[in-house]
């Protein structure tokens, strides 16, 4: 299967809007009664909430109990500020992890225990590749077409390539959003995605992945189509002894753009700064922070489109 870069491109100034307003026109060509409607007039989901489990799944990788977690904005005091957020510190207890997961979640605790100030990968400009794009705040954007469907994050403009009714590569190549097919069933559009970059994590705590990790993703609108939900089947013998399954929900932000002033509007676009997270004059906390790639011989660049 051919492709021309599509996976991870990056879209700056007014491109997202003007795809967005772009697809609405290609679905109204579309039989609308039989394919759900994602881009919903152009609106974006909100991230609403993070991963839960599926009842009977394996346990999702979750807070060691013996060490706090406080997310940004949580725990309101009496003096109105929030407790001071700390960082994900992975349970190693987790039954259903392999030797080589827990060696890689025992690393990124041991950076933690070290002082190394981890944020997650999009705080920091890197691709956070599957399934954790999913959990990245921001909306996220739809762009169907009858061939493809491009599904974009707002924040930094990733976009992903879904080819409709094809089969796999025989051998992909790696890359940041991996090689994704799908086809629609009823009111579900099904992703299927293979070939993802080992530089990536299988979620938020930062459980490494092989690079065997299949993922099958399902969306489907639920609550009448307030919300949109995504159940995720992730499955890779090196890091699991069993495919574990999470649910992931975005709610539709039906914000109007309002004069002059896209803050805080529906379809603003977020470029991220490379670096914004290090202060030159404190280099004793940047040489804490995880380094960003670099884009060697063109390396990251083949990464972003498919190879």
């Amino acid at each position: 299967m051919s492709k021309s870069g599509l996976n991870g491109t990056v879209f700056a100034g007014g491109a997202l809007a003007a795809l967005v307003c772009a697809g609405v026109s290609a679905w109204a060509a579309d039989d609308a009664k039989t394919i759900p409607d994602f881009m919903q007039g152009g609106m974006g989901w909100a991230s609403a909430g993070g991963m839960e489990p599926v009842p009977g799944s394996p346990p999702l990788v979750a807070q060691d109990p013996k060490v706090k977690y406080t997310a940004n904005n949580t725990g309101r005091q009496a003096d109105g500020t929030y407790e001071q957020p700390t960082w994900r510190y992975a349970d190693l207890n987790n039954p259903n992890l392999t030797d080589f997961a827990k060696a890689g979640l025992k690393k990124a605790n041991d950076m933690i225990d070290a002082g190394f100030a981890m944020y997650n990968r999009t705080s920091r400009c890197w691709q956070p590749g599957l399934p954790t794009l999913n959990l990245s705040p921001g909306r996220t954007y739809f762009l169907q077409t009858p061939t493809k469907v491009y599904i974009i994050w707002q924040r930094d403009q990733i976009v992903r390539t879904v080819y409709l009714n094809q089969e796999h590569s025989a051998n992909p190549k790696l890359s940041w959003n991996g090689e994704s097919v799908g086809h629609y069933e009823g009111d579900t559009l099904v992703v299927d995605t293979i070939g993802n970059s080992t530089k990536t994590f299988a979620d938020l705590y930062r459980t490494p992945h092989s690079e065997k990790m299949h993922v099958v993703e399902r969306f489907r609108m639920i609550d009448g189509g307030k919300k949109l939900q995504v159940e995720m089947t992730v499955d890779d013998p090196a890091s699991f002894k069993q495919p574990w399954k999470g649910t992931k929900v975005w709610q539709k932000d039906t914000t109007q753009p309002q004069g002059g002033n896209v803050t805080g509007t529906y379809n603003e676009e977020i470029r991220c700064m490379d670096g914004e997270m290090v202060n030159p004059f404190n280099q004793q906390y940047a040489g804490k922070l995880e380094p960003l790639p670099t884009d060697v011989g063109g390396a990251e660049q083949k990464l972003l489109s498919g190879g």
